[in-house]
């Protein structure tokens, strides 16, 4: 398997050429029991376009990770990270995800929901929503990638711009491909895929393995830190967290993000595995 060199430059988004290569953060779910024959069908029929390397990602529809969240030492909200669905975007199979942050303190309540079209084929991702609420401030974004244009249109507010790659990945698939990379101990991760040219390079450094108990029970993980350069969860100056399960599935099992004024973490809490 092809690995990055120091700087990334050797890895791409490609699944069909790097296998398994490939916040925040989401709420139309598909029912809480087992996925229905006819999903069975569409995910397979659309993983067959993709190629058996799109079987072997960590992840599958129907994925459903369900998250305490606390501010500082208080427990205050729940978040969810789902693949509910495939979806068509601009005629290319898409898996749909979902990432959902809700909750906080009557002084400082938090609403996010982020949601990620990305190319089952590729990985890059095709289509982005985000949907803030931080207190009384409300912020909604929602952009349309054109990766074979290298162009993104914002269409809340009618722009567009140039991209320099044709895999971009926004805020919440980069989490997802994250998941997909090695992480060996003591790598750095560097990329120059993020949406926003401003952004890049997004970095992914693996700091160390540690061993993590939540609800779900107790997992062996690996430590990262992103970092995107531009504002957000994992901004340069955030010091975010995330403890991957260190076994295929590459869970998001616990998540850390020092934001001004206050602490936010997620625990996994349930786990509903996805079609693979």
């Amino acid at each position: 398997m092809a690995r990055p060199d120091r700087r990334g430059s050797a890895l791409r988004g490609c699944v069909g050429h790097v296998v398994p290569l490939a916040v925040l953060a989401m709420v139309l779910l598909v029912p809480a029991g087992a996925a229905s024959a006819q999903q069975a069908t569409l995910v397979l029929d659309s993983l067959s376009e993709a190629g058996e390397a799109a079987s072997r990602l960590p992840f599958g529809l129907g994925e459903e990770l369900r998250y305490k969240v606390k501010l500082g030492i208080f427990s205050t909200g729940e978040a969810i990270m789902t693949v509910p669905r495939i979806d068509t975007v601009g005629g290319f199979p898409t898996y749909a995800v979902e990432w959902h942050i809700k909750g906080g303190p009557s002084f400082y309540r938090i609403d996010d929901r982020f949601l990620s079209w990305m190319d089952v084929e590729t990985m890059a991702a095709r289509r982005f929503i985000k949907d803030q609420r931080i207190g009384d401030r409300k912020r909604y974004r929602a952009f349309d990638f054109f990766p074979e244009e290298r162009r993104v249109q914002r269409i809340d507010h009618d722009t567009t711009w140039a991209i320099p790659t044709s895999h971009p990945l926004d805020d919440v698939s980069f989490v997802y491909f994250a998941r997909t990379l090695p992480l060996e101990v003591g790598e750095t991760y560097t990329f120059d895929r993020f949406y926003k040219e401003e952004g890049n390079p997004v970095v992914l450094k693996v700091l160390r393995k540690d061993r993590r108990k939540v609800g779900a029970g107790e997992f062996n993980t690996i430590v990262v830190q992103p970092i995107i350069q531009t504002d957000g969860l994992f901004s340069e100056g955030g010091d975010a967290e995330i403890h991957f399960s260190d076994d295929e599935r590459r869970l998001v099992v616990y998540l850390k993000v020092d934001m001004p004024l206050i602490n936010l973490t997620m625990h996994l809490e349930e786990i509903r595995e996805g079609l693979r």
